[in-house]
């Protein structure tokens, strides 16, 4: 969503950092290229004015023009402006002493708002180990239980409903008897195509009868400003807590993410990065900042990571590379565990300084598929001993992974750099993913 602004900010700062030393224009010329870059990415305008004011007035400070490395201090500045303007700190839910803890999930139909339920309950599920129930009360919207009920149970959350005829309110006070015993309890509430008053005295009145912990307004990332005085007009009627983002793996241009918190005072505290059930996750802005100006995400990389590779099998496939005894079967564990953290795309723009070397280069997952196929084509024994993978061996994997010969030596060939490669890293001189993972 923000490769267009990151690569315009990132070729400012680049031309700022090539000053050995920066007068007062500099920072002029700097301050507008950013307003005009925040202001295509579709920024609020009384934001980026907001923005590029607080950078500009900390950049033409003392410290920042008289110091040894002024561009690379304005970057600093820009990183901070940054996360302060994407709200400061993560934010996590309030945990109720006594459970269920109760969460109200609003927003307008099409935000996304019955799958950021179950993407919330199997976050809550898997990262704090709560036990979770989902009341479906959006019973306007057609088969909107029926939906809830799938994307709820493959969550692994209890999907609490009684169809669509009982009024909204009280079904979310049955839901809230019915989960006692739970430890969260997140109310689906109705959506509108338009804010309007029959949708906020629903929302107050399913407020007052569960008394939720927390609010929180889903916001599609896609629709840009749109999303911003959505926002605004909820703030004005429901007190809600926090924003979920979704879709911020769209190819919008990021300026309600950039925008909301902002214009409505509410942070984003969580983001919908996919279609999948698990791509859901805590919005950290300093990270965020970190991505858009190219400095990697080595933080959310180090968690994916942990989650992905297993500890045993890390310390045995380390063994194996010492020794010289990696397998195509290792290989290919490796790249499925990698493949199931995520686009590869999204996992290079992670990596500090390779974020800015990919520009608009399109990584094919499908490349990684014809990988996977010729390995799986191969015997045991091959995949253990690829040695005595002769000409005519080579022929039959390729036609049974509908590849050619050149692409199964092509593979044969890597591997064996590979090797090499590995064993140098397992040498100390740069870390792999599991050890990224153990110093988390």
């Amino acid at each position: 969503m923000f490769d267009s602004l990151s690569e315009k900010l990132q070729a400012t700062l680049a031309d700022v950092r090539s000053h050995g030393k920066l007068t007062e224009d500099d920072v002029a010329k700097a301050m507008r290229q950013i307003r005009l870059a925040l202001l295509e990415a579709d920024v609020n305008l009384a934001v980026v004015k907001e923005f590029t004011n607080a950078v500009k007035e900390r950049a033409l400070g003392q410290d920042v023009l008289t110091s040894l490395n002024p561009g690379q201090q304005v970057v600093k500045i820009v990183a901070d402006e940054l996360t302060g303007l994407m709200g400061g700190a993560g934010r996590e839910l309030a945990f109720a002493a006594r459970p269920p803890t109760v969460v109200l999930m609003a927003g307008l139909q099409g935000s996304g708002k019955t799958t950021a339920c179950a993407k919330l309950a199997l976050h809550l599920r898997e990262e704090h180990g709560k036990d979770v129930a989902i009341a479906a009360c959006d019973v306007y919207r057609p088969a909107a239980v029926e939906q809830l009920v799938k994307v709820g149970t493959q969550a692994g959350a209890t999907v609490l409903e009684q169809g669509t005829e009982r009024d909204p309110v009280d079904i979310a006070a049955w839901a809230l008897e019915q989960s006692a015993g739970k430890d969260v309890l997140i109310v689906d509430t109705a959506g509108r195509l338009h804010v309007d008053e029959e949708l906020m005295e629903e929302l107050v009145r399913i407020r007052k009868r569960v008394k939720p912990h927390n609010v929180l307004l889903v916001l599609d990332a896609m629709t840009g400003q749109e999303a911003v005085d959505v926002a605004q007009r909820f703030a004005e009627h429901v007190n809600f807590d926090g924003v979920v983002m979704s879709k911020l793996d769209g190819d919008a241009r990021g300026g309600a993410a950039l925008s909301v918190r902002a214009a409505s005072g509410k942070p984003i505290m969580y983001a919908s990065t996919g279609e999948k059930i698990g791509d859901f996750q805590r919005f950290h802005p300093d990270r965020m900042a970190q991505r858009i100006l190219g400095m990697g995400d080595v933080l959310t990389l180090a968690e994916k990571a942990q989650k992905e590779f297993d500890e045993e099998q890390a310390a045995e496939l380390e063994r194996k590379i010492r020794k010289g005894q990696m397998t195509f079967d290792d290989f290919l564990g490796q790249m499925r565990q990698l493949r199931r953290m995520g686009p590869l795309q999204g996992i290079l723009k992670m990596l500090p300084g390779v974020g800015s070397q990919l520009g608009n280069l399109d990584v094919d997952e499908r490349e990684l598929d014809r990988l996977q196929a010729i390995i799986t084509s191969m015997t045991p024994e091959e995949r253990a001993n690829p040695s005595i993978i002769n000409g005519s061996r080579r022929r039959r994997i390729a036609r049974g992974s509908g590849t050619s010969v050149q692409a199964v030596n092509q593979l044969i060939k890597q591997f064996g750099q590979m090797q090499k490669m590995m064993r140098q890293l397992q040498q100390g001189k740069m870390p792999n993913l599991q050890q990224l993972a153990s110093r988390r």
